[in-house]
């Protein structure tokens, strides 16, 4: 007889998968079983590591997703941490619908300690696994709360803890439509804007409505071929009532400048943020984005360039603020009675003041200054009109080699939104703002100078008397109103400053002399210093005990930092996690 031919053997075996599965559950239903699937997955375990093909086209076969929403299905329902019982993701499910979020984050770790497989397979294929990874959360959300649909239409999984870290100067070609996670400081974010995601069309000839039609990402608009009922190919309009717009916004991301290599220009990335993730960074603060890089084709790169170029972007899955590290809302109750324990401390001060800056030896009326401005008083509104300020501004005058810009080095490391600049690579621009060109809409933009990216929190000015005496006058407003007033290309706006300012500066001819009064010993005018609340001056004063001591702390220090120095016993008094207790303290958790 004639022999079946081969390539009809693998629909074969899916047809009868397909058969197996429709017996299987008409014999579940039959025996009224209620079980949500709850076993399924023990009966039937299907082999879906072994595949010959490439991972994306495999991923898109309906057998694999099958299988890969029972496996992660699985996961959200059953995993729980090692020595403890509690369902992680049931209550992290709980929580998001109890506060009305869209966004399910799953640790990556997690994921690959249950299931490596899927662990490796949505850092290859990010775009096909995410879909799918979203459909099944909120199936198991819709499983908890049936009506969560009426309010929020999507659940999106945000994948966190991604074991590696790439900089943005080394990602390369092999990173395509993979997921990867990068960091740096966000320099420019555009309005939000909405986009097409699903688009129906009205046919202008016999108005019969085609749709949905999903649009790519990043692509042109995709429009129907021929309408099924007239067989007319357009024109086509759209159905505003039943078009799906989601949020769109782009973000310029720059790396960090203690990532840069020495002699390099930090380089920077587009990142599009999509949904719930608007307006999750501004200008000014650090973040981690976890996301796929993806690219799109550049119609205006081409034709300069007469061959095929791809303009590439980072679209963002997660993002992690750093300074959300230390935000009261993620201290644990153990850092919460541990702040409350110090606050009963009656040597508080003396401990505060003693871990700024350890590796500095004396300077106690500068390092209790520093603790001040980084904790801030309390601003006060007078009658509902008058508002009193409640930053403290600082000024440091000393000799040349008294660890000014140490201290502002440390104030920059430990503060939680700092801005670093120094007086000769300062502009009256730079420090207060910007406009320019917005390369989306074309129009004019501000863009926020030191001043305004450091708001709620610390910029710190080095070589402060090397300033320019026009580019000084900008911000006498900033230092005492806490604003910046804008009249330029039309825009006529104030921008918000509350921002401690710290400087340092030098005094007139390189040393100070005692023999004059402060005003004298600094080209600063009288309207400035009165902005400032603390002055402190620093001097070199050449005395052998004082050096012996100075002498004795460093070689201390050196030897601290020894690797074989046995640390037992040797305790300075200060306070351990600086940052954690400064942003619990500043922050105000409540109680204590």
């Amino acid at each position: 007889g004639r022999v079946r031919p081969r390539a009809l053997d693998a629909d074969d075996d899916d047809d009868q998968w397909r058969r197996t599965q429709r017996r299987r559950r008409a014999n579940r239903d039959a025996a009224g079983d209620d079980e949500d699937e709850e076993d399924e997955e023990e009966e039937f375990e299907v082999d879906i590591e072994n595949y010959d093909c490439p991972l994306r086209e495999w991923i898109t076969r309906e057998r694999t997703k099958l299988e890969i929403r029972k496996k992660f299905s699985r996961f959200l329902r059953k995993f729980t941490t090692r020595g403890s019982t509690e369902l992680v993701y049931r209550k992290r499910i709980r929580e998001m619908c109890v506060t009305n979020r869209q966004s399910l984050e799953v640790s990556y770790l997690h994921l690959s300690d249950r299931e490596p497989m899927l662990a490796i397979w949505i850092a290859d294929a990010p775009a096909d696994m995410l879909e799918i990874f979203n459909s099944v959360a909120k199936q198991e959300a819709l499983k908890l709360y049936p009506a969560y649909e009426a309010i929020m239409r999507d659940i999106f999984v945000r994948i966190t803890e991604l074991p590696i870290l790439d900089q943005i100067r080394d990602i390369r070609q092999a990173h395509l439509n993979c997921m990867i996670k990068i960091s740096g400081v966000v320099t420019r974010r555009t309005g939000v804007f909405p986009q097409l995601q699903e688009v129906m069309y009205d046919c202008a000839k016999c108005g019969f409505i085609v749709g949905p039609i999903y649009q790519q990402k990043g692509g042109e608009e995709t429009r129907p071929g021929s309408c099924p009922e007239c067989q007319s190919k357009g024109p086509w309009k759209i159905n505003v009532e039943r078009t799906v717009y989601r949020n769109y916004q782009r973000m310029t991301l720059q790396e960090s400048p203690g990532n840069v290599p020495a002699g390099r220009l930090p380089r920077s990335k587009e990142i599009i943020m999509l949904h719930d993730l608007i307006d999750q960074a501004r200008p000014g603060d650090e973040v981690e984005i976890t996301g796929v890089y993806t690219n799109n084709f550049e119609a205006s790169l081409n034709t300069k360039q007469g061959f095929p170029v791809f303009s590439t972007h980072v679209e963002a899955n997660h993002l992690l603020r750093k300074g959300d590290l230390f935000a009261t809302q993620n201290l644990t109750d153990e850092d919460k009675e541990e702040i409350r324990r110090l606050s009963r401390d009656p040597r508080i001060c003396q401990r505060v003041v003693k871990s700024i800056a350890p590796s500095i030896h004396g300077h106690d009326d500068i390092k209790t200054g520093i603790s001040l401005a980084l904790f801030s008083g309390q601003e006060k509104i007078v009658k509902g009109k008058t508002r009193l300020r409640g930053d403290i501004n600082m000024l440091l005058l000393g000799d040349p080699g008294t660890a000014k810009s140490q201290f502002l080095k440390y104030i920059e490391k430990t503060a939680s939104r700092c801005v670093y600049t120094t007086g000769k690579g300062a502009s009256a621009v730079g420090l207060t703002a910007a406009v320019h060109k917005d390369p989306v809409t074309r129009e004019w933009v501000l863009e926020g100078g030191a001043l305004v990216l450091a708001d709620r929190g610390v910029c710190l000015i080095d070589e402060f008397d090397k300033m320019n005496d026009q580019d000084r006058v900008s911000i006498h407003e900033a230092m005492e109103q806490q604003s910046i007033s804008i009249s330029k290309a039309g825009i006529v706006t104030s921008l918000q400053a509350r921002c401690s300012v710290i400087a340092a500066a030098n005094p007139v001819g390189g040393r100070y002399d005692s023999s004059r009064t402060f005003s004298d010993n600094v080209e600063l005018t009288d309207p400035i210093l009165s902005r400032f609340d603390i002055l402190c001056v620093v001097k070199d004063i050449i005395d052998p005990v004082l050096d012996e001591r100075l002498a004795r702390f460093v070689v201390g220090s050196h030897v601290r930092s020894h690797p074989r120095f046995d640390p037992a016993g040797d305790d300075d008094g200060g306070v351990s996690g600086a940052p954690n207790f400064h942003a619990g303290a500043a922050g105000g958790f409540g109680g204590g």
